[in-house]
């Protein structure tokens, strides 16, 4: 029984060692197995990295290129631009070496003259020496011979003399202090005239017309059908609105606006085009664009003010007569428009108020406000002159005295009392009587022009001449082999005084005589 316990637990023990063994093996083979399996893993990520990483070195490749490519492009054009840059300072820089050759050739052909000049005025002063000195010795010798005669020396002759000319002496001083003043007077006139000028002469002026029609220019004659609607509901309308006649006839591709108010003229006329643009037309939506573009108008007639106070170098204007500014645009007086009759007659001012000494900034100010009286509203008393009117507004927006006496002075309704006054009076005359200025009928205007013409044309040796700058200026051009230096400035004093006494003009025409001598040869 012991042998079989003892056998029974010899088992027992060689069971457990051959389990021991055999979990030892299992067991040194699961390892292997992950072993393998964590290389393949690894192996499988390291080329999904390496996947990833050659897509991602392709991706920044390529932005790169693209960044490349942008950087590359403005630089381009940065460099496009330089060269553009030069091309225009080389220009300008050609046109200025032009410009100076032509006034060195200028200057050289005045040098030539001036010399010419310069020899015959030494020659001249030459032989009036030699004249003098035989002045002298002749006097001398009658001198002489008058003592030899009347046995009288020469001093107690003077005394003599002194005696019996006091009276006369004291007339002719009185007639000479008398034409002292007398030429003081023309010399005076004379700088007075020569400043006024000049005024003109320095500042560039612009033909300005305006008329009581604008023309709306439509894409196709179907669109007039729009506008007028249906039994003419739309364009009445629109008159309604606006207060501007609609004249629709058969102009092709035009309709026609008159209103004698350049304010509601526009605005029919941008209403229209908005209604047009936009294709919705009926009264309802035309009340609307209407009423738009009048705000839009107010806006730009305050604009347009203070565009043009700093033009001029204007500052603390009040607002008010900003807006008045503003306003002239769409005004006119006489066919000339207000703004521009306005602004021309504060550069005038300015110009002559700096040429005398005086303060051109006042003088500016009161050359543009000085017709703001023609640009009312609707509660002022319309038969109060436009001058006292725009005086008093001046004084009611805190402006100085002197520009608004100058307002008021410039049509002589008040008294003068600062001497900017005459200068408003006198530029506002200058620009209004300027030929072209204002409305004229335009056969006679020309007709004008061909006169002067045609009186040049009748001098001999006068091969071809134009009447330009509206008249202003004659410009003739005769023949060299005919006419010398001489003839040519006869035959100017000639012209100036037959247009003087057979034509009516208003300012002045200048005339100016051109002779040319050309040599001319072929090298072959």
């Amino acid at each position: 029984m012991e042998l079989s316990i003892i056998l029974a637990i010899g088992g027992v023990i060689l069971g457990l060692v051959i389990g021991f063994l055999i979990a030892k093996s299992l067991e040194k083979n699961n390892a292997s197995k992950v072993v393998n399996d964590a290389k393949k893993d690894s192996e499988s990520i390291l080329k999904e990295a390496k996947i990833e990483a050659e897509a991602l070195k392709k991706n920044k490749i390529l932005q790169a290129k693209e960044k490349f490519i942008e950087l590359k492009a403005e630089h381009e054009k940065i460099i496009l631009s330089r060269d553009k840059k030069i091309a225009e300072s080389e220009k300008r820089t050609r046109d200025k070496e032009s410009q100076l050759s032509s006034e060195v050739a200028k200057n050289k052909k005045l040098n030539e003259s001036l010399e010419n000049k310069t020899k015959n005025y030494d020659l001249r002063l030459d032989a009036l020496e030699k004249k003098q000195e035989e002045v002298d010795r002749l006097h001398k010798s009658q001198v002489e011979q008058l003592e030899v005669i009347s046995s009288l020396s020469a001093e107690e002759a003077k005394e003599q003399l002194v005696e019996s000319l006091k009276g006369e002496a004291k007339n002719d001083a009185m007639a000479y202090v008398q034409s002292a003043a007398e030429e003081a007077k023309l010399t005076a006139e004379q700088d007075a005239k020569k400043i006024i000028i000049n005024t003109i002469q320095r500042i560039g002026t612009e033909e300005a017309v305006d008329n009581c029609v604008s023309v709306f220019n439509i894409e196709s004659d179907d669109v007039k059908g729009r506008i007028i609607g249906r039994e003419g509901r739309n364009i009445r309308a629109i008159e309604a609105a606006t207060g501007v006649e609609i004249i629709v006839d058969d102009t092709p591709e035009a309709i026609i606006l008159s209103c004698f108010d350049s304010v509601r003229r526009e605005v029919a006329r941008l209403s229209l085009h908005k209604l047009v643009t936009d294709g919705r037309i009926h009264p309802a939506r035309i009340e609307e664009v209407v009423k738009k573009t009048q705000k839009q108008i107010e806006q730009e007639i305050i604009e347009v003010g203070k565009r043009t106070v700093i033009d001029l170098g204007i500052h603390n204007l009040h607002p008010q007569l900003i807006k008045m500014v503003g306003r002239m645009k769409y005004r006119s007086s006489y066919g000339q428009n207000l703004l521009q009759h306005s602004r021309e007659v504060a550069k005038l001012c300015g110009v002559m108020a700096a040429e005398l000494g005086l303060n051109s900034k006042m003088a500016k100010r009161a050359g543009l406000l000085h017709d703001i009286g023609k640009v009312p509203d609707a509660e002022v008393d319309m038969e109060t002159p436009h001058a006292i009117l725009g005086m008093q507004w001046a004084e009611k927006f805190g402006e100085k005295p002197e520009v608004c006496n100058a307002i008021g002075a410039h049509h002589d309704e008040v008294e003068m009392k600062f001497l900017i006054s005459p200068i408003i009076q006198v530029c506002d005359a200058i620009s209004g009587a300027r030929p072209g200025a204002r409305r004229q009928v335009l056969d006679s205007y020309i007709q004008r022009l061909k006169d002067l013409e045609d009186i040049a044309i009748g001098f001999g040796g006068v091969k071809k001449a134009y009447a330009i700058q509206a008249g202003r200026e004659l410009r003739v051009i005769v023949e060299s082999e005919k006419v010398d230096d001489q003839k040519a400035s006869e035959l100017s004093f000639s012209i100036s005084q037959k247009v003087q006494t057979d034509m009516t003009y208003p300012g002045q025409v200048k005339v100016t005589v051109i002779r040319e001598t050309r040599a001319v040869n072929i090298a072959k």
